[in-house]
């Protein structure tokens, strides 16, 4: 049954509520796995979760089915899978304008647990414009509601058509034949000296360290001590870092720096109890200048979007702006104006989809995708750590695996395929924040590493001759 819906989330659909502390996941759309929506509810109150996968690119053809696995619980104390009874549907509409249609989701009886899904009707998956959708869910049981992404039509997923895409098949990974960098632009051991990083205790006692870092475009590198609260800084090929105080709270923090060096932007990954989690702003010496709260119960990323910082937040997984002019954006707008890629320079998105053993990647601009990409590998892949413009190029950077090993392989891509392509030691002795480990400035590629001794930050070169 398809009925026409016109107005935003369902009455009683509340908003992700609460912080959750601990680290930051790598649940990203279209990047590492699933995202999870928790519906608002005072503590110890009933909930219902849905976790989902986004279907942001799409391929001319393909079947397009949206998937939600559906969890309850009578109190936030315990999850109960398997045994959650709901009721839900998906609004869907061509394009990203216009009225939704409704279409059910229904029970898989072939997926273990509660797996829900809606299929796409036909002619809004062969729309040339894509489609946008968000969904509902109930409890059947407990009246727990929750919709997904949070911000609902003002806010729907967005879906695109790939288009006429690049194709590039990379075959089986070759283990072992890592580039060297060009230059180890920044190192420190570990420690709790003055030029010295610490170390934290993480999950399942994995040391964490140095848990993200960015360079300027003049080549400053600025890595993220969180356990002594500071910043080592690197510059003009010194040896010796410069040493920042920074008033951060929170393991695995994110940072993010703009391109001039002068602001600095950590987002946190801990916050008070019923509360989200806070980008804070610094000037270049670590005086504290401004801080804006998230608008959903937690993000994993924090980049330079082309007026100010966004968030890739969770669990809508939408990237959202989180200050502006200096201003923080409020919660309510960050919900209202979640974009399902990540803004750049020009007025557009890079939009991701990770799928099995394929990468999607898409620049899209106000008129739809402008270049895009398939990647497949007989090797598993697993999460895409950067995907960013390089002029007219883009840079792509994922983990290939096997049960043993794994390694990073780097390309450079263009309209005809594959221009340069590099494989890199993962060097993650020290956990960072999810996907902290790869940035670009310039015409080279930074890395984030770590050993028993200590982390560095290692430049590769990605001129192409």
């Amino acid at each position: 049954m398809r009925r026409r819906w016109t107005g935003s989330a369902l009455p009683g659909l509340g908003l992700a509520g609460g912080a959750i502390a601990g680290a930051l996941v790598a649940g990203l759309s279209g990047i590492a796995g699933p995202h999870r929506s928790i519906a608002a509810s005072p503590v110890g109150a009933p909930f219902i979760e849905a976790t989902h996968v986004p279907v942001s690119l799409t391929v001319p053809g393909e079947p397009i089915a949206l998937r939600y696995d559906v969890y309850c619980a009578g109190s936030d104390e315990s999850i109960d899978e398997g045994s959650c009874d709901a009721t839900g549907s998906v609004f869907v509409r061509a394009g990203d304008t216009g009225a939704f249609e409704e279409t059910p989701l229904v029970l898989d009886p072939n997926a273990t647990g509660g797996r829900y899904v809606a299929r796409v009707p036909d002619d809004i998956a062969r729309s040339a414009e894509g489609f946008s959708y968000y969904a509902t869910v109930q409890s059947v049981a407990t009246g727990a509601t929750t919709t997904e992404p949070a911000g609902g039509a003002s806010a729907p997923q967005r879906s695109f058509p790939i288009g006429r895409s690049v194709d590039i098949h990379l075959g089986a990974h070759l283990f072992g034949a890592t580039a060297a960098p060009d230059r180890r632009v920044a190192q420190a051991p570990w420690g709790d000296g003055p030029g010295e990083a610490g170390l934290e205790r993480g999950q399942g006692l994995t040391p964490l360290g140095g848990s993200s870092f960015d360079v300027t475009t003049g080549g400053t590198v600025d890595v993220l001590d969180e356990a002594h609260r500071r910043i080592l800084r690197w510059t003009d090929g010194a040896t010796t870092p410069e040493r920042v105080p920074v008033a951060v709270n929170g393991t695995l923090a994110d940072l993010a720096v703009s391109t001039d060096g002068d602001s600095m932007y950590v987002l946190e990954s801990t916050a008070e109890p019923g509360r989200s989690p806070l980008v804070r702003e610094f000037s270049r010496d670590g005086r504290a200048k401004s801080s804006a709260r998230i608008g959903e119960r937690m993000a994993s990323q924090v980049r330079m979007g082309p007026t100010g910082p966004v968030a890739l937040e969770q669990p809508s997984g939408a990237w959202m702006p989180v200050m502006e002019g200096g201003e923080a954006v409020a919660p309510e707008d960050q919900r209202r104006r979640g974009r399902s890629g990540r803004p750049v320079a020009g007025g557009d998105d890079i939009v991701i989809l990770r799928t099995e053993n394929e990468i999607r990647t898409a620049i899209v601009g106000p008129r739809g995708v402008r270049r895009s990409w398939r990647v497949t590998s007989d090797t598993p892949i697993g999460e895409v750590q950067l995907a960013q413009p390089l002029g007219s190029r883009l840079v792509l950077v994922f983990r290939v695996y096997t049960e043993t090993r794994s390694e990073f392989v780097a390309l450079v891509l263009d309209e005809r395929g594959v221009v340069r392509q590099l494989s890199l030691d993962p060097a993650d002795w020290a956990e960072t924040a999810p996907l902290a480990k790869f940035r670009v400035a310039g015409k080279w590629l930074y890395r984030l590493g770590s050993t028993s001794r200590g982390l560095f930050v290692d430049r590769f070169d990605l001129e192409v001759s």
